[in-house]
């Protein structure tokens, strides 16, 4: 007997099955009083306790039903150990804690239940409180929800792609776990399809597991260590467990875990049971059942030790409509073909081109030139994206192929798989899996009819919201301002032409120069001071130069003052572009890691002059350093700059300056210049009192955050919103937020690898006047997408997500990460600086960068230390070759 949760106070849920011996009357019952216009799974608000636990009669409930879609429910759990009973038991404030976590229950549209088949009550008190935090409405109102779709797709149909969600929710839960499976339809598109892999146990029961053997999906090889076996399978041998040696009764001992290893194991800690197929249909919804696809990959595997995966489907397919049924067997879906329902699509699963069906005994690559005859068995075909898109060995996109024009042309609709947001993408999408999506369903001058995803909220987002966008329009330069970082770093090197150019060409609003000094005083655009994290240095002549400068940083460098602009313009010095995220062995656009042209500080202003752009930023750091040993006033150079370049004499174009000195900008405020003035708060700081904030009032226009500043992470999970920015934006400070990337190790779990779900959440939580990102194109398609702007019909998809649930999320079975302290409080000490000293007088210009007391030289009362090129290599492949800059 299940049990399983209530999730409204006072409410009751009637699903035929869930609860007690007499549930399956109880369900008949209601749908009899209801004439059957009631879903399977109904929440009743304020339903009369009684003491036999009936319900009411059918015109109470009548009654009961007619404001159902203006309500929006709370929280409560029917206790999961009552068998014959109802008893409903008041919110704990860990429950309360959770409740409406994980999407804002404010103006959603849909609501879902949750199955709570768990073994325990810590696994049915884990999926009510995750669904119950994701309510979004009632099914009345679920009608009224959804964006506004193009009138026509390229799919074979016209009708928007399927979203098919594989295991569901799969790269954030186990795959095929009942909350993979609830969460799916609760984040994505409101008639996402639900993926089952079907494996058959020994007597017979189909289950959902994504792999034929269990020891890489489940924990059975502790439960069972001893019935370890070894089959062949595909023409390989194969070790492990199986579900053909157990019998459903011996899988109930067994849980469900994390497949790829890469992915948080925090939720294996949940207890998820192994589902059997036929739960799929029980999954709460109150809008309607969900639409299911059922794969079979090992048919023949199955049939050669006695169990019938096709008597199993079609008797599957009498009880319940199954939507898909794909099989990489062509003999398996001939067998069933006719014998399914009409309405019942039958899929052709394509696997590795040089691979042999066994059922036809022909390859992949030949039955591919086949679509006719495919067409004959199948209504569609499932691909490897790759078979679309094919990708060269170095991992960029090649010319897409015709295959979706073909299998059109067939009659055949065509699908993509292999879609995770976690997973290594071409080179090309620059690390965003939005805009690989898009290339599949709008921007590739095609749409496949559907693509299987493990994070379907992104393929929702992709087809929903930014599908034939108008990319000609012109950039829009309301805030929030996309601002680059070092240009277009995400793409090309730091500061060179070519990261600043493609940043315009992206749509950024303001680009942005970070200002270091030569030697020769040239200034120039780098986003460091030192060459080693930006060029090639180490690997010329120049990597002699090496020092250590305690005023700049403890170990050694070589500095872009201790080489002329020709030094650094000449054919020798190249740069190198930035990989932040590297330790994950994440790299960025390999082609062109060392291409581009250095930008001297004119021509960056002549760029930010000439194109359309709100404005340019310029960067000032090390001031005070700059001046005293350098002999350089950064600040009057960076005015004369500015006015030599014409922006005295305009107001089209706005300046901003920005230094994490309050020094730099104070100087300027007394200057009373027009820029505007930026304050770059320190690292780590998740508060700020009230005299740091009256300090930097005095001086500040704006002010940027870093994003580890708004958020407290632990094991990359939010466990506490830092109020930061809201302190900030209450003084009236205007709030820019840095550094976004596409990386998916970049953003915390909360995010589900989707930079775009990042954005979307500080947009709409946090009001932010700029992003400060290194990918300017990620940004500005965001600023187009055509949902935020629909208010109340905005779909559940682009609906900001609830950060720190996950975490909480954990606490309801003790798997939460470590807790950790507040982050320190900004004080107005840290905040004031004494005015920068006057610039000392300087060598002449060019001279000797070997020499002491020269521009190119360390100050005197730097300890100096020259460092051999073979130690310098050593040194700089271990810890300085690729900079994670912040």
């Amino acid at each position: 007997m299940r049990s399983g949760p209530v999730l409204t106070p006072q409410c009751a849920t009637f699903a035929g099955w869930l609860v007690s011996p007499d549930t399956d009357r109880w369900g008949r019952r209601l749908n009899a009083a209801t004439e059957g216009r009631v879903p399977p799974l109904l929440y009743i608000c304020s339903l009369p306790k009684t003491t036999d636990g009936s319900i009411p009669h059918s015109g109470a409930l009548l009654e009961l039903l007619s404001p159902l879609s203006s309500i929006c429910l709370p929280l409560c759990l029917l206790n999961p150990s009552a068998a014959g009973s109802w008893p409903l038991l008041d919110p704990t404030p860990a429950t309360r804690a959770v409740a409406g976590r994980f999407w804002k229950l404010r103006e959603m549209r849909r609501g879902r239940g949750h199955e709570g088949g768990g073994r325990g009550g810590v696994a049915a008190s884990l999926a009510a409180l995750l669904c119950c935090g994701c309510v979004m409405a009632l099914a009345g109102a679920a009608a009224a929800q959804g964006p506004r779709l193009p009138s026509a797709y390229k799919t074979l149909s016209g009708d928007a792609p399927r979203v098919v969600a594989k295991g569901g929710f799969s790269g954030v839960f186990p795959d095929s776990s009942s909350d993979a499976y609830s969460f799916a339809l609760i984040a994505s598109a409101p008639d996402t399809t639900l993926w089952c892999d079907v494996q058959m146990t020994k007597d017979g029961v189909g289950v959902c597991l994504r792999d034929i053997n269990m020891q890489n999906c489940t924990n059975v090889a502790q439960v069972y260590p001893a019935r370890k076996r070894t089959y062949e399978i595909d023409d390989m041998r194969k070790n492990g467990w199986f579900a053909l040696d157990f019998t459903m009764a011996e899988l109930q001992s067994v849980i469900l875990t994390q497949a790829i290893w890469s992915r948080t194991d925090k939720f294996d800690f949940a207890g998820y049971p192994i589902l059997s197929v036929t739960d799929l249909w029980h999954l709460p919804s109150v809008v309607k059942q969900p639409s299911v696809w059922l794969n079979v990959q090992h048919a023949i595997f199955y049939k050669e030790h006695g169990l019938n995966m096709r008597n199993y489907i079609l008797s599957i397919q009498k009880r319940v409509h199954v939507d898909y049924i794909s099989s990489p067997e062509l003999g398996f879906l001939r067998n069933i073909s006719g014998t399914v329902r009409r309405k019942t699509k039958l899929v052709f699963s394509f696997l590795d081109k040089d691979l042999l069906d066994q059922s036809t005994n022909q390859t992949y690559g030949l039955l591919l030139s086949n679509l006719t005859f495919i067409k004959s068995i199948a209504s569609g075909i499932l691909v490897p994206k790759s078979y679309i898109w094919p990708v060269t060995k170095d991992n960029y996109l090649q010319t897409s192929t015709s295959i979706v024009t073909e299998a059109h042309k067939a009659g055949l609709e065509i699908y993509a798989s292999d879609f995770a947001n976690d997973r290594i993408i071409p080179y090309n999408y620059s690390y965003d899996p939005l805009a690989e999506y898009l290339n599949f369903v709008s921007d590739g001058g095609f749409s496949v009819d559907g693509v299987l995803s493990e994070h379907p909220i992104t393929a929702s987002e992709a087809i929903g919201c930014f599908t034939n966008l108008n990319s000609s329009s012109k950039t829009d330069h309301g805030e929030p301002l996309v601002i680059s970082h070092n240009g277009a770093s995400g793409d090309y090197p730091d500061c060179t032409d070519l990261a600043y150019h493609s940043a315009i060409n992206d749509g950024a609003d303001v680009i942005d120069c970070p200002v270091q000094v030569t030697s020769d005083g040239v200034l120039m655009c780098m986003s460091s001071i030192n060459l080693l994290d930006t060029t090639n240095v180490q690997r010329t002549t120049f990597s002699t130069r090496a020092s250590t400068i305690s005023e700049i940083q403890a170990t050694p460098g070589i500095f872009t003052f201790n080489l002329t602009w020709g030094d650094i313009n000449s054919s020798t010095l190249k740069p190198k572009i930035s990989s932040p995220v590297s330790e994950y062995y994440l790299v960025r656009n390999p082609r062109y890691t060392n291409h581009g042209k250095f930008m001297k500080l004119s021509d960056f202003l002549a760029i930010g002059m000439d194109k359309d752009l709100s404005g340019v930023m310029i960067i000032i750091e090390n001031a005070a350093f700059v001046a005293k040993s350098l002999g350089i006033d950064i600040v009057d150079a960076v005015n004369d700059a500015l006015s030599a370049a014409g922006y005295d004499n305009q107001t089209t174009k706005e300046v901003l300056i920005q230094s994490k000195d309050s020094a730099v900008l104070v100087k300027l405020k007394q200057q009373k210049t027009k820029c505007k003035l930026v304050y770059t708060l320190p690292l780590g700081i998740g508060d700020a009192s009230t005299s740091s904030l009256e300090a930097m009032k005095k001086f500040a226009d704006a002010v940027v955050v870093d994003r580890t500043s708004v958020f407290t992470l632990s094991s990359d999970f939010v466990i506490r919103q830092n109020s930061i920015v809201k302190d900030l934006q209450s003084t009236g400070l205007a709030v820019y937020a840095q550094v976004f990337r596409n990386e998916f190790v970049s953003q915390p779990l909360d995010f589900f690898g989707d930079a775009t779900v990042e954005i979307n959440y500080y947009v709409q939580s946090f009001n932010l006047s700029g992003i400060i990102t290194d990918f300017p194109k990620t940004v500005r398609r965001y600023k187009k997408n055509t949902c935020t702007v629909l208010g109340k019909d905005m779909p559940n998809y682009m609906q900001a997500v609830q950060v720190g649930s996950l975490d909480q999320l954990l606490q309801t079975f003790n798997a939460q990460p470590p807790s950790l302290p507040p982050m320190p409080i900004l004080n107005a000490s840290s905040v004031e600086e004494p005015p920068l000293p006057p610039a000392a007088s300087r060598n002449t210009p060019g001279a000797p960068s070997s020499g002491p007391g020269t521009p190119g030289a360390p100050p005197s009362d730097a300890h100096k230390s020259t460092v051999s090129i073979s130690m310098l290599f050593v040194m700089v492949s271990v810890a300085l070759l690729i900079r994670a800059e912040t």
